[in-house]
């Protein structure tokens, strides 16, 4: 027979009451304060220096210089490694004659030109891809079989189809661009979320509207880090192109005046054309393509 259950009545615990001295609650306030002051009032600037990038990748540099120039040193050999001091000489004296910014200036100009014309047929043959059944077909073999394929593996033919001079320049470096940023590029629109691609149609867009209007805001992360890629093949592969046919009519550009300088074994303009190079490098990458994150998908929140 089971036992009948009664109703109990469930009575909260009751806390001990206790008193708090007045100066313990001035404490509580003031520290309360004080931690709201601090986490009003920003870092000190010697804070926010040491926590910054820009410190660190300072600090690296220079870490990289010194192991230089302890190196140099010990080999002592100014035609095996030049000093950091005697590269840095050789680099004013190339500014300063003017032969180091010509030989910029005629790498440049061949870098854009490439460089547009890839970007160019990039997003021609990615909006192709992502509109038409035949223009996915066409970029998926194309990219399968000219994306593995080095640019200065091309240099060869382009010295047969366009002769030594700007024409080949342009052919391998079209090369370099082309096939990376196409492919960032069609990643970046297959990501983009269905609702937007739907949406997109509700407003009847459709073609190269619909991919400038839709499909591109919402791959700018991709392209961006596309552009980022080509930038960084192009420049390399003009650099190498250079080495072995940049001279066109007398004119030739970094690359040129790096092997020149090695012919006639002025290693300190070598290394001094090598830092062009990676000065170059970093200027592009940091004031061009940050910028363009942070005017773009930083502030309309696409990445954080």
């Amino acid at each position: 027979m089971s036992t009948p259950v009664r109703n109990v009545r469930l009575v909260p615990p009751v806390r001990a009451e206790y008193e708090l001295p007045p100066d313990s609650l001035e404490r509580s306030a003031s520290g309360d304060a004080n931690r709201s002051a601090d986490a009003a009032h920003p870092l000190s600037l010697t804070r926010r220096v040491l926590a910054s990038g820009g410190f660190s990748r300072a600090l690296i540099a220079l870490a990289l210089i010194a192991i230089w120039e302890i190196t140099a040193r010990v080999i002592a050999n100014d035609l095996l490694l030049p000093t950091f001091g005697a590269t840095c000489s050789a680099f004013v004296q190339g500014i300063v004659s003017g032969e180091l910014l010509v030989k910029t200036a005629i790498s440049m100009s061949v870098l854009l030109r490439g460089y547009l014309i890839g970007v160019v047929l990039a997003f021609a043959l990615t909006s192709l891809a992502v509109s038409t059944q035949i223009g996915r077909n066409l970029l998926s073999m194309l990219t399968a079989m000219f994306n593995p394929l080095p640019s200065i593996a091309l240099l060869p033919i382009a010295l047969l189809w366009f002769g030594l001079g700007t024409g080949s320049l342009l052919f391998v470096l079209v090369h370099a661009v082309l096939w990376p940023l196409a492919l960032s590029m069609y990643t970046g629109f297959l990501g983009v979320p269905a609702t937007l691609r739907m949406a997109g149609r509700n407003y009847g867009l459709s073609g190269l509207r619909h991919v400038m209007l839709i499909l591109v805001p919402a791959a700018l992360p991709s392209i961006v880090a596309g552009l980022r890629v080509g930038w960084a093949f192009a420049w390399r592969t003009l650099i190498a192109a250079e080495l072995v046919f940049g001279a066109s009519a007398g004119q030739g550009g970094l690359g040129w005046y790096i092997f020149q300088n090695r012919n006639e074994l002025y290693t300190d303009r070598v290394f001094a054309g090598l830092a062009a190079v990676i000065i170059i490098g970093l200027l592009v990458e940091h004031l061009v393509f940050d910028t363009l994150e942070r005017l773009t998908v930083r502030r309309w929140g696409v990445q954080h």
